[in-house]
């Protein structure tokens, strides 16, 4: 059987790196895509080819397994141009699929744990996890059974609620009106600066209303069980790095100012950034859940350094309304708890990317 991945971006690379892993004994032909467009012309050394010039050349097309592993919007249209070219063996990479073969992968070794390969407990931790909503979302194609837990909060707030969100992030200590920069991180703020304090959970989590943690309830007791500290997304694989992988959201002003913040405040952790930004794997999405005290110590780590990034920015503040300090909590939270990678237990959870 001739194994073929369909997506030629962060998704793609990281099933091929998860499969190739998990199955040694299998080798990907190629990457798929509808035109190349923006897309590379080869990942992980393997060409990038369009669907159209696949199928002219392929002479048994049943004897093809296409992996497709991109956004989930856009699974369903794929389908259909693959069946229409003939292809029918088909695997989507998404939900189960997908955490098994990073579950599999990391049993092998490939550098992250993932909390699907803990033993269960007994005993539910305390938490909630508190989701970002915005009067700019649209409307879910598919309706979704949201665990109780998952608490949503209404950024950027201004007029209406939204959602059914029963908070709002400009009450309390807020940076609500710098949502435009910032997205779904003046939730996180407002979570850090009015709830956290005062909050019993055991866990405290943040998540987008179109992406969380693929948790269960047996999946939130391992957490007690095995004394986890913090559940991140299975991380993206980027070429050739993630300080390269920026380039498509951040400008180089931006991320100069970054780079110039994180050295007047932590000159410190300089060299071991350094590195980590030039390794492949990004925790996107801004999500987590994590023991109080570890969100506390993040949350006192990340926003002073996206507020120096303010101050250096041009333009900044009011003057911009594109979400580059949004990106940039991303390559935050991969820095951070990459920097304290010893210090905390540290396991990965799928994503759910609602549709």
């Amino acid at each position: 059987m001739r194994i073929v991945i369909y997506g030629a971006q962060g998704i793609a690379l990281s099933v091929y790196e998860a499969f190739t892993i998990s199955n040694p004994d299998k080798k990907v032909e190629c990457f798929l895509v509808t035109s190349i467009g923006n897309n590379p012309s080869s990942l992980a050394g393997l060409p990038v080819r369009t669907l159209e010039d696949y199928s002219n050349d392929c002479v048994n097309k049943s004897d093809v397994q296409i992996l497709v592993a991109t956004p989930a919007n856009v699974m369903g249209e794929i389908v259909e141009s693959l069946h229409a070219a003939g292809f029918c063996n088909i695997t989507l990479m998404k939900d189960e699929e997908l955490n098994n073969l990073c579950t599999e992968a990391s049993r092998r070794g490939i550098g992250y744990a993932s909390v699907y390969g803990f033993d269960a407990g007994d005993e539910m931790p305390t938490l909630n996890v508190y989701m970002a909503c915005s009067k700019f979302d649209k409307p879910l194609i598919r309706k979704y059974d949201i665990p109780k837990y998952m608490i949503p909060i209404h950024v950027g707030a201004v007029g209406s609620d939204n959602m059914g969100a029963k908070l709002f992030d400009n009450t309390g200590e807020n940076i609500s009106r710098k949502n435009g920069n910032y997205c779904e991180l003046t939730g996180l703020y407002w979570v850090w600066k009015n709830l956290l304090p005062a909050t019993d959970d055991e866990y405290m989590g943040f998540c987008q209303y179109r992406r969380m943690l693929d948790l269960s309830s047996e999946d939130l007791t391992r957490m007690t069980a095995n004394d986890i500290d913090v559940v991140l997304p299975f991380p993206l694989t980027y070429e050739p790095n993630i300080e390269e992988h920026r380039k498509r959201y951040l400008k180089d002003e931006d991320w100069a100012a970054l780079r110039r913040a994180i050295e007047e405040l932590h000159p410190e952790q300089e060299p071991q950034i350094e590195e980590i930004l030039k390794q492949k794997w990004l925790f996107n999405y801004n999500v987590l859940l994590a023991k109080k005290s570890v969100l506390q110590e993040y949350c006192q780590w990340l926003f002073p350094i996206l507020a120096k990034v303010e101050e250096y920015s041009i333009p900044n503040e009011s003057s911009r309304s594109d979400r580059y300090l949004g990106y940039m909590g991303e390559t935050l939270e991969t820095i951070f708890f990459m920097l304290n990678s010893e210090k905390y237990k540290i396991t990965h959870a799928g994503c759910k990317l609602l549709i």
